[in-house]
């Protein structure tokens, strides 16, 4: 994973920290930056902190200050912010944590981040229920019998094609106003998916049974 970047951001602390050894660069956004210090997670690896920094003590400044990079921007939210600096630092693989929980417009913003970023790198969420990612036309996925798989419209997609799910799909269409794919889960260890137009986020979950 040494071509990819951990991200945390400020939605609900992760249950468990990864080990930053295992990646190329370790970020956070400002408000993360205060989970990610109750949780002792080893603050001198970070490569930077973005943000407005208005709720930070002037201890933090002094000690991380060459680690902040100021985004006051109150057109972008700091997600958005910071995945521009990533952008900008020619990374395309990023591990987003703390992206989901509290409230929920944040985690609806967050989701329409990623998919504003969905052309320019491969991002995937991580939280204690499950990961989740835009999936390309084409996706193909091991490893995964017995476990829960949704499919989100992003609003819609349409001639969608699964094998390998215990409800599957022949040429279906799924739309948030009238039918979407969640609670499925995978009968088999390879799920395939195939769709036409649109976007389609899968959740891959705990298992099912």
């Amino acid at each position: 994973m040494r071509d990819k970047v951990l991200l945390f951001i400020n939605g609900d602390a992760p249950k468990s920290l990864p080990d930053p050894e295992d990646y190329a660069l370790v970020a956070c956004t400002d408000g993360a930056f205060h989970y990610l210090k109750r949780m002792g997670f080893p603050l001198g690896k970070l490569d930077f902190i973005s943000g407005d920094f208005d709720s930070h003590s002037g201890s933090d400044e002094n000690i991380y200050e060459e680690r902040f990079i100021h985004t006051p921007d109150q057109n972008k939210t700091d997600f958005h912010k910071a995945l521009d600096i990533i952008v900008e630092r020619g990374y395309k693989e990023v591990d987003v944590l703390g992206g989901s929980g509290g409230e929920q417009d944040h985690f609806l913003g967050n989701l329409t981040v990623a998919y504003a970023f969905k052309d320019k790198m491969n991002l995937k969420f991580y939280d204690e229920f499950s990961e989740y990612y835009f999936i390309p036309k084409s996706f193909v996925i091991n490893g995964v019998k017995d476990k829960m798989i949704s499919l989100y419209p992003f609003p819609f997609a349409e001639n969608i094609t699964t094998k390998g799910l215990n409800w599957p799909l022949m040429n279906g269409s799924l739309r948030i106003t009238s039918q979407i794919g969640t609670r499925n889960f995978a009968v088999e260890d390879e799920v395939s998916i195939e769709y036409g137009i649109g976007d389609l986020l899968i959740f891959l979950g705990k298992n099912y049974l």
